[in-house]
């Protein structure tokens, strides 16, 4: 069975909670033209909703079979990178498009990020590249190597961290209740999610555990 932060993952950007301003400009860019032949970098920090906006994005632009996501910018070896140069400009089935998905972005080493500069200046109009990383993560690439030439080329979304607890601790406790794991009043969900430092799947995670339970 899949734990309750991947079976309540939101799967529309209607559905996301805690970064409507994030969300708003993601809708207006998908509004006016979508997102094929582009790339999307979007910080914020962990469990705030980085990788549950990159497969929203995907979503729209191609279907399940032909999005391919990685846990971590580690895992894009030059074999990895060959074949996503191959695949980017071949036809897709279903909505037609292909989508990429890079997980802990900051990851990058510089042989890989030439590369990646290279395949993306232009992304292939059928594709869209989706970059994620926490801004600690973010910080520390920019210290280790010019990252600077890719994100130019990238739409930047920074998620916030402001206003989350009450955000999360509201979404949090209709899962716990939904699950019959609740027994707690919405308060001491707020206090869950400071704890958790915002972190809405870590609270998933204590709910799953059993800490809201009378």
């Amino acid at each position: 069975m899949q734990p309750l932060y991947e079976r309540y993952r939101p799967r529309t950007f209607a559905d996301v909670v805690g970064q409507d301003k994030a969300v708003s400009t993601l809708k207006a860019h998908a509004q006016r033209g979508g997102f094929r032949g582009q790339a999307v970098w979007i910080s914020g920090i962990s469990g705030s909703g980085k990788t549950t906006l990159a497969r929203i994005i995907a979503e729209t632009v191609a279907d399940p079979f032909f999005v391919r996501e990685y846990a971590s910018a580690d895992q894009l070896v030059p074999s990895e990178l060959d074949e996503l140069d191959r695949l980017g400009n071949l036809t897709a089935w279903g909505i037609g498009g292909r989508a990429v998905i890079i997980n802990e972005a900051h990851g990058l080493r510089q042989a890989a990020l030439r590369r990646l500069l290279g395949m993306i200046e232009p992304v292939p109009p059928k594709t869209v590249y989706v970059f994620t990383t926490t801004w600690d993560g973010e910080d520390a690439l920019f210290d280790g190597i010019d990252a600077g030439p890719l994100l130019s080329r990238c739409i930047p979304i920074r998620l916030t961290n402001q206003g989350l607890a009450q955000a999360f601790a509201a979404r949090v406790q209709w899962i716990a209740q939904t699950e019959g794991m609740d027994g707690k009043p919405l308060s001491e969900y707020v206090k869950l999610a400071q704890k958790c430092k915002n972190n809405c799947r870590a609270m998933l995670q204590a709910v799953e555990a059993g800490v809201m339970k009378d």
